[in-house]
């Protein structure tokens, strides 16, 4: 009975497993720094906003795969691209302890 738990409980990890890969390998996708990003048609508001939720990820790639790449596109529209990096940045990673009400 134990070794059909313990298969079930391999197989799910197994299926997690392969899921955040398919995951990381989908959100590389559009990293900054991958050419999408030009003069003519720079990064904006939303692409900041998905600049920064991706920037851990960025940083792991630019850091062992692609030395070209980075977590912030150069070719961008200013400040409308630098507000919606911040606020996902901030968000992601100190957003929730924001919100958490402290123990007395």
């Amino acid at each position: 009975m134990k070794s059909v738990q313990q298969n079930g409980r391999l197989k799910a990890f197994i299926g997690i497993a392969l899921m955040l890969c398919l995951l990381c390998v989908l959100l590389s996708g559009c990293m900054p720094g991958d050419g999408k990003a030009t003069q003519q048609s720079p990064a904006g508001f939303f692409t900041g906003i998905w600049h920064g939720w991706i920037a851990p990820i960025s940083l792991i790639g630019e850091i062992f795969f692609n030395h070209d790449l980075g977590i912030y596109e150069i070719n961008n529209t200013g400040w409308a691209y630098d507000i919606g990096f911040y606020m996902a940045i901030i968000s992601g990673f100190g957003g929730i302890s924001l919100s958490r009400k402290r123990k007395k």
